[in-house]
């Protein structure tokens, strides 16, 4: 197995460097293909180009694009030269971008045409194409070799719950995570990546492609259509998303059925909860395929949970069974394991920190684990269970209520295709569930109908009290649910109930 020493340097030069490494579904002018060579060299002149401009060791360099082949490049020429690698999510506002940039303290944004007016006038600029083309300089490289605990990549939090927090990750960090993952025959595969690279989804896929030695299918940015045409058309084999894109894929249904998919070999689905009516109608749609469902944290990495030592099948909605190489445990106030809680890991994936934010001590416990705020149960066999975030946990008449626990139950109905649980205030009970619900395609189903049933499979504190149909649910801009846009919406039709 490889032994990697800069997170920017993981092309495995003595494969075929003739391979394509990527197919470009964006830029300028699609599709376009990339060898591993064409890759290498992009890199190695990104990374002596920003030498030449005298960007020292440290120094932080943004990446504010949709997703490109260029992206990467850049993002491994940065850390090859000692910089640190700032992606930023181009969804957020202008205000929050340019405090990311600024809070980074970014000497340089690579960025693509349509993002390039979300720039500071005063921070300096590469834009990707014929810009981007020039800036290389050509020639040979020798990555840095970094001390330990050296930053090689900042990623910023989605800021929720105020202004967005990069979370500093080393070299050593993340070189770890991908040789975890890699495995003897990863390089046959085709990865399809529409995720957005400023995401640890994605990014960390990318990373293990490229080491692995495959080929990554990648999509600007994701869209239902586009994501089955790439499927089909450059025989994808390998498919990861969150479950609200594939939720959003399994609606294409005309589509779907003229659209070959026998390539899929397999999905990992993360960074979201996953239903048994979204696992069942990806299994009808790729019966050939393994699904997974996995689990990991931008603080900590993707290596979280594995198979099961004694080759136990995964429940379908598991995350599966801690991986051998990390530690977990469930932790309540009184600091006692039991079979359900908020999740604690230690790994060498751990985030140094938060960046410039000395009044938000990183939540990493004395002895070293990091504390993810998500709550977990573990069945008899030691398969764990996401149940909810604990900033998304409300009370309602002193019972703690789990947004995704209720979301799972509602979706067992025949007739949810999906279903999001939001609060909303009650005079009485301080919070009450409110429910928004997909019908499935040719389903009827009525509001007495959704509460009945909540009512005769949760505990009654559970049941949805208004619910309100709709045809799609908003999506954040890291693809999963915007709970927040929900909560707002909730609020103003309660408020016309009321009115």
């Amino acid at each position: 197995m490889a032994a990697f020493v800069n997170l920017g340097d993981l092309i495995p030069r003595d494969r075929d460097l003739s391979k394509i490494a990527i197919i470009d579904l964006g830029g300028e002018n699609g599709p376009r293909q990339f060898s591993f060579a064409r890759i290498d060299a992009m890199a190695n002149g990104v990374s002596r180009a920003l030498v030449e401009r005298g960007l020292r060791r440290g120094e932080r360099v943004a990446i504010l694009s949709a997703n490109r082949a260029e992206y990467l490049a850049a993002y491994f020429g940065i850390m090859r030269a000692g910089l640190v690698a700032v992606p930023v999510n181009f969804k957020f506002p202008r205000e929050t971008i340019h405090f990311i940039l600024r809070d980074a303290d970014a000497k340089l944004v690579f960025c693509d045409a349509p993002r390039a007016a979300q720039c500071p006038a005063d921070i300096a600029r590469v834009t990707f194409g014929a810009e981007f083309d020039e800036f290389l300089d050509a020639g040979p490289f020798a990555p840095v070799v970094p001390a330990p605990n050296e930053p090689a990549m900042f990623l910023y939090t989605s800021g929720s719950t105020g202004q967005p927090k990069g979370v500093t990750l080393s070299h050593q960090s993340h070189i770890w995570v991908v040789e975890t993952r890699l495995a003897d025959g990863l390089d046959r595969h085709r990865y399809l990546i529409a995720a957005p690279l400023y995401h640890m989804n994605a990014l960390a896929l990318a990373k293990l492609a490229c080491a692995a030695h495959a080929t990554i299918v990648l999509l600007p940015q994701f869209s239902a259509r586009s994501y089955i045409e790439a499927i089909g058309r450059h025989r994808c084999t390998f498919l990861t998303a969150v479950p609200p894109m594939i939720a959003m894929m399994l609606r294409e249904r005309a589509l779907l059925a003229r659209t070959d998919l026998s390539s899929v070999e397999f999905v990992r689905m993360g960074s979201a909860p996953v239903s048994v009516s979204l696992m069942a109608a990806l299994r009808e749609a790729l019966p050939q395929a393994a699904v997974t469902n996995a689990y990991g944290t931008t603080e900590a990495g993707p290596v979280v949970f594995g198979p099961h030592p004694r080759g136990l099948p995964q429940p379908e909605l598991s995350v599966g069974y801690p991986h051998p190489k990390v530690s977990l445990r469930f932790v309540d106030d009184a600091n006692q394991d039991m079979e359900q809680g908020v999740l604690e890991m230690k790994c060498p994936a751990l985030m140094l920190g938060y960046h410039n934010r000395p009044d938000v001590p990183p939540a990493i416990t004395a002895d070293g684990y990091y504390v993810t705020g998500d709550v977990f149960r573990r069945d008899a066999d030691g398969f764990h269970y996401f149940v909810g975030r604990t900033d998304d946990m409300f009370v309602s008449g002193g019972e703690n209520i789990y947004p995704a626990d209720v979301e799972r139950m509602l979706e067992r109905h025949p007739d949810i295709a999906q279903a999001a649980v939001v609060p909303v205030e009650d005079e009485i009970k301080w919070q009450k569930p409110v429910a928004f619900v997909i019908r499935k395609p040719g389903h009827a189903l009525d509001e007495d109908e959704v509460k009945r049933f909540a009512l005769a499979h949760a505990p009654a504190y559970q049941h949805p009290r208004f619910v309100w149909f709709v045809d799609e649910l908003p999506l954040a801009s890291t693809n999963k649910l915007d709970r927040a846009a929900l909560k707002r919406t909730a609020a103003e039709r309660m408020a016309e109930e009321q009115g």
